[in-house]
């Protein structure tokens, strides 16, 4: 048996942020995250290159506390490869410009065992950009204490909604654990999509609407909002599974709210030729 360790590369630095770790006066590395707010933060959402939506992701690792955190799962749609299911890495570290973050194999063992998920290849996995855009700042949130935690990446496919309660449900006890920190990955709005559905007139409210239900933390009514404005939140799936974990700890009592911090747009749509994404970033908070 080899004991070989493999490593996926940052392959998205030096294009979609900067490859050095060091690059005064440059928005593409996280910048210093205050302290961490009140309470047991487990989430936050964007993705995107730092140029456009870096500062709104900061407003949802600036929750993370790095002295209870030991696991970070962090779940990312699939953008180039049909996914039915959930995918886990085939690889034991994956590499950022800061410092190299180590996979949970224990965690890994414990999903892989339900024969829920597949192996993605490492071609998969360095193409995807869902969760490598998170590292850099799972690593800046984590610097005071970069060898005291382990990541679990899991790519998320286009799950049926009741894939995405059986993956809720199998993730809801690792949500359970303080000790946990659970990262949503995904873009929220693209405008030329809400344009072509033809929902213009509604555009002041439309990523509003979604973020409120959201919000709610009902699954069922999140559903119903993507199939009557057909919103192409590319997250939708990732998002789906937490609100259907959260659903299965609130059946036992678990007390938890979830609240937007920032909201942040590419560019203006002033006019149905314009085309932008927009950004959210929020915290699920159990108290």
């Amino acid at each position: 048996m080899s004991n070989r360790v493999v490593c996926r590369e940052a392959s998205h630095a030096g294009s979609w942020y900067t490859a050095s770790g060091r690059a005064p006066g440059r928005p593409a590395l996280p910048p210093p995250l205050p302290g961490p707010a009140p309470g047991r933060p487990r989430s936050a959402a964007r993705h995107a290159g730092y140029t456009y939506c870096g500062s709104c992701a900061a407003h949802a690792y600036k929750q993370v506390d790095p002295s209870i955190t030991r696991r970070i799962f962090i779940l990312g749609p699939s953008h180039h490869v049909p996914l039915s299911r959930c995918a886990l890495s085939s690889v034991d570290i994956y590499r950022t410009p800061l410092y190299d973050l180590r996979i949970d194999q224990k965690i890994y063992g414990e999903l892989w065992k339900t024969g829920m998920f597949e192996r993605m290849s490492l071609q998969t996995d360095e193409d995807e950009h869902s969760i490598e855009m998170h590292l850099p700042y799972t690593a800046k949130a984590m610097e005071s204490h970069k060898d005291e935690f382990t990541i679990i990446p899991v790519l998320v496919g286009a799950l049926s909604e009741s894939k995405e309660q059986e993956f809720g449900k199998l993730f809801s006890k690792y949500l359970a654990d303080p000790s946990n920190l659970f990262v949503v990955s995904s873009d929220f709005c693209h405008w030329e999509s809400v344009l072509w559905n033809g929902f213009t007139n509604e555009l002041p409210s439309f990523p509003q609407r979604g973020m409120s239900i959201i919000e709610q933390l009902d699954p069922v009514s999140f559903s119903n909002y993507l199939k009557k404005y057909h919103n192409t939140i590319c997250g939708r799936h990732p998002i789906g599974v937490l609100l259907n974990a959260i659903t299965e700890l609130q059946k036992n009592g678990m007390n938890m709210s979830f609240s937007f911090l920032n909201y942040a747009q590419s560019s203006q749509c002033r006019n149905w030729q314009d085309s932008s994404v927009s950004y959210a970033a929020g915290a699920l908070t159990v108290h």
